[in-house]
This record gives structure tokens, sequence and C-alpha cells, in this order.
């Protein structure tokens, strides 16, 4: 009985060890894939890589060719605590130009550093684990030829439990899903590629869908408005038939994505205006698809 009750703090360490331990990628998931810039730029303004990474300038978010300047710095504050956004220029010691592409995926489809070390979901790497690996590697061509950046950001302010990163292994294995969020099997060609662009790259839904107490997205709320995480105020419930956007045709809403204005012609605001000005630099097919995608997603209750 004695050498049990030993051994039960043992094994149930050992347990938590291995719930809690990174799962990396290898290199089989990597393809025979030349990297295309252009379609990486794409990727960029669809990710809004910028509006997060971008260093800001006397406090404010950066602009202009500054969008391109990605040492980070930038801070969310959440009710988990203080998120602070790294350097993912192309710097080789301070920002992510020393990474390979293996490293680079595992990041954004695994949320685990070239250390091992886990990543917080405040870097949205669940829905990033949904885009095709090839995009990726277009992405981290692209991202190499943008300025270098000295400079990291200083580490999260966190309280406990949260500041144990460890746990985030858990957390991965109850929310970190690669399965799309929505049955499009039987939908067109269009409806499909704004699946990608809004579950994958433009990862609408963490900010758009409610989570619950471990920060986990509802995706039986999928797209249902949550709270803003930026703090004050709710993010719109965007799906068919909801009060913001829920009568709009779907040429109403690639306009939007275009242009920043309603079908009766108010204005982008908050912080949406980052994400459509993203946008904006996509082509039309994209906009029709985001639209055609977020018509055929199933209405709140």
């Amino acid at each position: 009985m004695r050498r049990a009750l030993v051994a039960l703090p043992i094994v149930l360490v050992a347990v938590a060890w291995w719930l809690t331990a990174p799962q990396p990628l290898d290199d089989s998931v990597i393809p025979d894939h030349v990297p295309d810039l252009e379609a990486g730029e794409r990727v960029f303004w669809a990710g809004g890589c910028a509006s997060c990474h971008a260093s800001p300038l006397e406090g404010k978010r950066a602009r202009g060719l500054f969008k391109f300047r990605l040492g980070g710095g930038e801070e969310l504050d959440t009710p988990f605590g203080l998120f602070r956004i790294p350097n993912i220029s192309p710097h080789p010691d301070d920002g992510i130009g020393g990474w390979t592409t293996l490293q680079f995926v595992n990041a954004m489809q695994r949320g685990i550093a070239p250390d091992g070390r886990h990543y917080y979901p405040s870097f949205p790497y669940a829905s990033y684990a949904r885009m095709p690996v090839a995009d990726l590697i277009d992405l981290k061509a692209y991202l190499d030829t943008l300025p270098a950046m000295e400079g990291r950001v200083e580490d999260h302010e966190l309280a406990f439990p949260w500041s144990v990163r460890r746990g985030i292994g858990l957390w991965k294995r109850l929310y970190l899903d690669a399965d799309p969020v929505i049955d499009t099997s039987d939908a067109d060609v269009l409806v499909q590629r704004g699946q990608a662009l809004v579950e994958g790259a433009g990862h609408c839904g963490e900010c758009h869908t409610p989570r619950n107490l471990l920060g986990g997205m509802d995706h039986s709320r999928w797209l249902a408005g949550a709270p803003s995480p930026e703090g004050g105020g709710k993010v719109p419930d965007i799906t068919p038939g909801s009060e913001s956007i829920g009568d709009w045709s779907a040429n109403d809403i690639a306009y939007y994505l275009q242009s920043g204005f309603t079908p009766e012609f108010d204005s982008v605001g908050g912080a949406m205006v980052a994400v459509q000005e993203n946008m904006a630099k996509l082509p039309e097919e994209d906009w029709q698809a985001i639209a055609a995608y977020l018509k055929f997603t199933p209405a709140s209750d």
C-alpha cells in the first residue's frame, strides 16, 4: 500500500507531462513546392499579419510602409492577462529569419516554437491549422523579403495558472483541430475557397465566435458574435439572419470588404478597420468567396 501511495504521484506527474507535451509535425508534411511570392503576399493580407505584428508608432497602429516592419510590440489586454505580439520580421536572431520551413509550419499549425515551447493561442494557430502547408511556405517566403527589424519583445504578463506554458499542451488536445468547422463538401468551389479564407488564413472565427471559460472556440455557435478580445463592446454575429449583415447580399459583403462601406453607406469602424484594409488588398474573387461562405454558414440560434 505504501509503495502504491508513493508511486501514484509519480504516475500522475508522468501522465500530466505526457498530456501536455508538444506534438510537432515532421518533415513528411512539407510538400515539394516552389515558393510563390505573389501567393505569399496574398496570404499575408488575408491573414492580417501586419495588423498585429507591425511595430506601433508612438503607441498607434502602424500604417503605410510601416506596416511592413514586423518588429512586434503591440499589446493585447485580455481576461487571461497581457499578451505582447512578437517580432516576425526576417531578422536572423530577433525575428524568424533563421527558422526552417518546418519550424515555421509547426509554429503556425501546432503553436510550437523552435525551442519546443508552446505558444499561447492568442496567436491564432487554432485557425492556421486549417491552412494548406503550401500557403504557409509561400507566406514564409514573402515574409523573408520584408525588412529585418532588430529587437525582441518582452514576454507576456499572465497570472497563474495561465502563466504555466506547459498547460497549453492540454488546451491543444481539447481545441486544436485541423478539421473544417462546417461541412462544405456539397457546396460549390467558391464556397469552399471562402471556407479556406474564413476558417484558415483569415481566422475570422477567432473574434466572431464565442469562447468558453478555457478560451476554446464554441463551434456550435460559429461566427455568432462574441465579446471583443480587446475589451469593451461586442464583435458582431455575421451569420445569415443576424442583425449585422444577415440581410446583406453576397455582393454587399464583397463590396464592404473592398471599400469599407455598408449597403447603408456607413463606414467600417473599430478593430474591423484594420481587417477591412487588409482584405481590400485581396482580389475580387476572394471577396466573393468570403461572401459566398458567409451566406452558406448556418444561422445562429
